[in-house]
């Protein structure tokens, strides 16, 4: 591991002349796990506390520290991770774990087909056998589904047991209940309950539509939709860079035999 001393005499000469940043400290990445420093010049620390090594962002470290520490083994499990980055958590994920699966969805391929090393997969349909996934991971992506019941339905089917969907979701509603934003009908026509929200998408350049506003309660859906638990994990730790608004992990975990014990 690198030197503390050494990162912060760098740092102190790269941003010499340039405005204060609004937040420094140091601390080891979960992802890169070198010590390093994280770094915001924005206030908006979900896509600006970087850290100055990966330059990964907040709820990806908190991810990944949810991943090693629930399932430290997870370089030897099968894991599906919907719609990948090509930074933090996504490139770790695909370089470390032999059986790593990647996958995009798009509507016009054939699903369950490869594209240049791609899978394609729509999480409401997915082509998986029945338990036969050790990890479902997503990042920001269960607020882009047009039917997220379906989607929670399919990851349950398709994980083994003692497996989980570990993901990340802007939940922005907090303590009120979640809302659609957006629908779409049989013949595709989208119908906009409110104005539309995009975010960034990494197989199209319109974007993605925001089409659920998630609020604490998709605990409840998730139940509703499968029958599985979900616990959520509010992770706030600046020696691992993990700080920000919306970077809850939650984790929806697939009961092994005999775990439904009811105790006295």
């Amino acid at each position: 591991m690198t030197c503390i001393a050494g990162v912060l005499e760098r740092f102190k000469r790269a941003v010499k002349g340039l405005p204060r940043p609004l937040l420094v400290s140091s601390g080891v990445c979960p992802i890169c796990e070198q010590d390093v420093l994280f770094v915001a010049d924005n206030p908006w620390l979900r896509d600006h506390f970087l850290c100055n090594e990966c330059h990964s962002i907040p709820r990806e470290r908190a991810l990944m520290h949810a991943v090693k520490t629930l399932y430290p083994n997870w370089r030897d499990l099968k894991i599906h991770e919907s719609s990948p980055g090509a930074r933090g958590a996504s490139v770790r994920f695909a370089r470390e774990c032999t059986n790593y699966i990647g996958s995009q969805f798009w509507p016009d391929r054939v699903p369950g087909e490869t594209y240049d090393g791609v899978r394609c997969e729509n999480l409401e349909a997915l082509t998986f056998e029945d338990d036969s996934i050790d990890l479902h991971i997503s990042q920001d992506v269960a607020e882009h589904l047009f039917h997220p019941s379906r989607a929670f339905k399919e990851i349950a089917r398709t994980l083994r047991p003692g497996g989980a969907h570990i993901f990340s979701v802007p939940l922005v509603r907090k303590s009120e209940p979640s809302r659609l934003r957006a629908a779409v009908d049989q013949k595709g026509t989208i119908e906009h309950l409110y104005p539309p929200e995009y975010h960034g998408n990494p197989v199209s350049e319109e974007g993605a539509l925001v089409t659920v506003d998630w609020g604490y309660d998709i605990c409840a859906h998730i139940f509703q939709s499968c029958g599985l638990f979900t616990q959520m994990f509010v992770l706030d730790d600046l020696s691992k860079g993990i700080r920000a608004e919306y970077i809850e992990i939650l984790v929806t975990m697939k009961p092994t035999e005999g775990s439904n014990v009811i105790f006295p």
